[in-house]
């Protein structure tokens, strides 16, 4: 069955099934909408890691074995800053540092990060549209033990070492969302909307809590289907895992499930969760959404492509 599917998205779990996705669909119908609340002004330049973890994993450059940055990269220009006595904490491989160049040139230029992004996904040969949450800034603040911190201090500074109590996204209640997606879900276009295995408290929380758009997911009439990003206990990339331990949630599917389930009702339909945690899925089921028991741990182009096929499946059903 062909049609567009919009898959919601942060960095490296969900840009693992998005590239699954891209390659089981034709050509243009697939559509990312990528959080961009990690945005942030480093070195006077404009960095969107979760864009770029999705432009580089679709445009087939992403570092397989860090799933972040540019495979092969060097880092000349940040040990040459080192040397001078400048900030070396987020690390900016060479050829990374050229997109951020470009990135905040255009803008400087006058474009917002919209057309940017699409700019850069056709330069970067990705056949798959992204789309930034917002042209408008949306910053995540981690509230925790020592302060509240801005998110890329807090997951690449401080290595994720604070106790974390809650989360606030500055900016967001100004923020529009993506009008070019807002226009997809008031058409009929979409065969399904699928929820990304990433974070749900920092990269998926971002995306729906702009104003309206949670709502124009659950009204639009295609199916929405999340993957959970936790596995037998464990988050497989980021700190997921320790967030909730640490804001009291179980660290189940049936913890994810419930959150889902109290900030969005009746927005998830479809719930996947890996064969591991095949025992939790009466507990889901009883939050109101269709349990789905597959394997979801993608190693391989083919473990991605197999999940995104599982996907996909629920759409036709």
């Amino acid at each position: 069955m062909g049609g567009a599917v919009l898959a919601l998205s942060g960095g490296v779990g969900g840009a693992k099934l998005a590239l699954g996705l891209q390659a089981e669909l034709a050509a243009g119908d697939l559509h990312v909408l990528a959080n961009t609340g990690d945005d942030f002004e480093h070195l006077g330049l404009r960095i969107c890691p979760d864009i770029d973890t999705l432009l580089y994993t679709l445009g087939g450059l992403a570092d397989p074995q860090q799933g972040w940055g540019i495979a092969g990269d060097s880092f000349h220009a940040l040990a040459a800053l080192g040397r001078l006595g400048g900030e070396t904490w987020f690390r900016l491989g060479d050829g990374d540092l050229a997109t951020h160049l470009w990135r905040t040139r255009e803008l400087a230029a006058g474009r917002d990060l919209l057309s940017v992004t699409a700019d850069l996904a056709t330069r970067l040969a990705v056949a798959a549209a992204v789309h930034p949450m917002s042209a408008d800034p949306v910053r995540t603040m981690v509230r925790t033990a020592a302060g509240e911190l801005p998110f890329q201090r807090y997951f690449v500074r401080e290595q994720c070492a604070p106790v974390v109590s809650g989360f606030r996204f500055d900016g967001i209640a100004a923020a529009r969302a993506n009008p070019d997606v807002m226009a997809l879900l008031r058409g009929r276009a979409l065969r399904c909307i699928v929820i990304c295995p990433s974070n749900p408290y920092v990269s998926i929380d971002p995306i729906l809590q702009l104003p309206g758009l949670w709502q124009a997911l659950r009204e639009h009439p295609a199916p929405v289907v999340l993957v959970s990003p936790i596995v037998a206990g464990a988050a497989l990339k980021g700190p997921a895992a320790k967030m909730m331990a640490e804001l009291g949630v179980p660290v189940t599917a049936v913890g994810v499930a419930g959150h889902y389930a109290a900030e969005y009702p009746g927005l998830v339909d479809h719930f996947v969760i890996d064969t591991a945690d095949g025992t939790l899925g009466p507990a889901i089921d009883r939050l109101g959404m269709r349990v789905t028991v597959t394997a979801t741990v993608m190693r391989s182009l083919d473990d991605k492509r197999r999940l995104a096929r599982a996907v996909l499946e629920l759409a036709g059903g």
